[in-house]
Formats: structure tokens, C-alpha cells, sequence
């Protein structure tokens, strides 16, 4: 594909993404479309006369195209097209795919299993701990994590994937040139290194609020499923759950205290039906065993070979984990038995679990992986 004939394309007034599939699609290529006459033009369906005349008169505007080549060769970037090998296949089945993407990194055929995470900038601990513990062992089996590249749920999200060695893609509402908020600069860095960050918009576009919704519909687009970590009702992360539902994707929610506004988005998607509730990767695994198969059948393994490495776990950790040689039990009876507080125990519990030695069950109760 010339990539030089569909970014002029691209600058011309009124052909957006769905237009620009289409005349390639209709023509073969980008240099056919330019080189065709007004009358061939308003044969494709979204091709008035006017846009048609606009096409065949505009002014080639070089300047725009040189300047988005050499942004992206200066930053060691790549464009990568609809029409490419290396275009997301998840994202090229939903309604509005976008015709171009900037890069930063690498895409591998393995980023086919990716999962996104999203929520709050400002989460509680409890968000924090979950956006973590989520992404750290999604990571650990092999699969993608997706996110936004945002302060909060976001950053802990693409961190923790990368913390277990994992992969992460970061979806952005900016030219891949501009990281934003540039707290972020360092992260995005490692991101390059071990996956990639993904834009639609132009080099030296600057992040504005109109972008972030579009910016949403990849990050569901180009995943199985969204998991929503505290959202309030008007949360950015209501859109991604919102596009990933019109794009036949799997949503699901964790949820939180009904006393904290944070949740209350996660809450309402529960409750009316268009999230599924989770509480452990186990739920999400479940949901998305078909295309997910692979990977599962390789965690069993795994799971059958494992054996704890009882050294490595502190005094509190060793006592629970005594405890739960019992088998599965509630978190009152293993606090009971170990002598400590339900808070206290869950604390060391929670660790267990980031450690693969136990698992949660529904009904707040535990035990450990066999």
C-alpha cells in the first residue's frame, strides 16, 4: 500500500476513515483514486459531487505528507494501514475501523489474545490493588493487556503487565509523538519496549477531548473483552464499555463499595445487565474460554506442575497457608484459625493470591491451587 497517496488522501476534507476504506477498497489502491475522474468517483457509495470535485481539483498537500513521514522516521515509528499484515485483526471486524495507525513498537500475532482495563484517574486503594492484580495475571498467562495510557486504572494496568514480564498496547488520543499527560513518558518508553502505543490521529496532533471517545473504540475494538475497574455513571470508561457492547465485545465490571461514586458506573452496567460481574480473572477466563483455549490449555498444565514455594512466603503467609490445607473456607473461619483479624488476613490472603498459591472463590471463600 503507498502510504504516501493514502495520507494525501487522508488530508483532504471530508474523507475520513470510512470514505477512505471505501474508495480503496472500490479502486484498489490510493493512487487510483487520485488519478480517477469525478464521474468514477461518485461511484462509491459516501461519494457525492461535490466531495467527488473536491478530490479530483484539491491541491496535493505535500507539505502535510512529508511532515507526518519524517515525524514518525525521526521517533523510529511505522504506519501501519488497513490493508497491512500487521493491522490488528480484531479491530479491522468492527464497524468503523480506522483506515491508518501511527505506531510506536511492535505488534505481535499473539496481541489476537488481548484483554483491555480500564477505569478511573483517580481510584481508590482498593481500584489500585485490582487494576494490578488483574493486569498482573492476565500478563502472566500470555495475554495482552489494552489500556489508555491515563493516569489511575490505566497506568497501573500497563505497569503491572509489564512488572509479570507480560505484554501491554497503550491506545492514545494524541499523535504517537505526544504522550500525554506526560507524567507518563517513562512508562510510555517501557511500553515501546515490550508492546506498543497506538494511535489513529496525526503525528503532533495534541490530545483533545473529542479524541478520547474515538481513541475508546480501538481499545475495545482490537480486544475480547473490556473489564471496567471503578467508573462513576459519567466516566470515560463508560464509553469503552458502551463501544465494546456495539462491537459485540464481552464487558465486565468489578465491583466496589455502593457508598463510592468510583463504582457506581461499574454498578449500573451489573445491574442493568451489560456487564458481567467479576471478581478474579477465573470469571473472565470463563467467559472467554473459545479464543482463549490456548492459553488455558497451557495454565492447566502449568497449575498440575506447580508446586509452592513455601520458602519464599513470610510468617503470616506460611499460617494461612497451613489454614487452607483444610480445604475451601470462608474468610472468618481462616482469619479464626490463624489468630488474626479479617482485615489482617485478607491483606496476606490477597498476596497468596498475586502469588498463584491460592485462589478466591465466590462467597469469600478460599483455597489453595492445585
Amino acid at each position: 500500500m503507498n502510504v504516501r497517496a493514502l495520507l494525501e488522501l487522508s488530508a483532504i476534507p471530508g474523507i475520513g476513515s470510512g470514505r477512505l476504506r471505501m474508495l480503496v477498497s472500490h479502486f484498489g489502491d490510493p493512487e487510483s483514486v487520485l488519478r480517477a475522474s469525478a464521474k468514477e468517483l461518485t461511484q462509491v457509495d459516501g461519494i457525492n459531487r461535490k466531495l467527488a470535485s473536491l478530490i479530483v481539483h484539491h491541491e496535493r498537500d505535500t507539505q502535510f505528507v512529508e511532515e507526518q513521514l519524517s515525524r514518525i522516521n525521526k521517533i523510529n515509528g511505522k504506519i501501519v494501514t488497513f490493508w497491512d499484515k500487521e493491522y490488528p485483526p480484531l479491530l479491522k471486524k468492527i464497524f468503523d475501523p480506522p483506515a491508518i495507525l501511527f505506531m510506536r513498537g511492535n505488534l505481535q500475532q499473539r496481541d489476537t489474545h488481548a484483554i483491555a482495563i480500564v477505569g478511573t484517574r483517580r481510584p481508590s486503594s482498593y481500584g489500585e490493588t485490582m487494576a494490578e492484580k488483574f493486569s498482573h495475571e492476565l500478563a502472566s498467562l500470555g495475554i495482552t493487556v489494552v489500556s489508555g495510557l491515563a493516569l489511575g486504572i490505566d497506568s497501573i494496568a500497563h505497569a503491572a503487565a509489564l512488572k509479570a514480564n507480560g505484554r501491554t498496547l497503550a491506545v492514545i488520543g494524541s499523535g504517537v509523538d505526544i504522550v500525554y499527560p506526560s507524567d507518563n513518558r517513562k512508562l510510555a518508553e517501557r511500553i515501546i519496549e515490550r508492546g506498543a502505543i497506538i494511535s489513529e490521529f496525526p503525528m503532533g496532533e495534541k490530545p483533545d477531548p473529542g479524541n478520547f471517545p474515538r481513541r475508546n473504540r480501538i481499545i475495545s475494538g482490537m480486544t475480547l473483552g473490556t473489564i471496567i475497574i471503578e467508573s462513576a455513571e459519567d466516566g470515560g470508561a463508560m464509553i469503552t464499555a458502551s463501544t465494546a457492547l456495539d462491537q459485540n465485545r464481552e464487558v465486565f465490571a468489578v465491583p466496589g463499595s455502593v457508598l463510592d461514586k468510583r463504582s457506581s458506573g461499574c454498578h449500573r452496567l451489573i445491574k442493568e445487565g451489560r456487564a458481567k460481574l467479576v471478581t478474579s480473572i477465573d470469571d473472565v477466563l470463563a467467559e472467554l474460554e473459545a479464543p482463549l483455549r490456548p492459553i488455558l490449555k497451557r495454565r492447566h498444565g502449568e497449575e498440575k506442575r506447580e508446586s509452592p514455594a513455601a520458602e519464599s512466603l513470610n510468617l503470616f503467609e506460611r499460617k494461612l497457608y497451613d489454614v487452607l490445607a483444610e480445604g475451601t473456607l470462608h474468610i472468618d473461619v481462616i482469619a479464626e484459625k490463624a489468630g488474626m483479624s479479617t482485615s489482617d488476613a485478607l491483606v496476606h490472603l490477597l498476596s497468596l493470591e498475586f502469588k498463584s498459591m491460592i485462589r478466591q472463590l465466590p462467597g469469600k471463600m478460599f483455597s489453595r491451587v492445585r
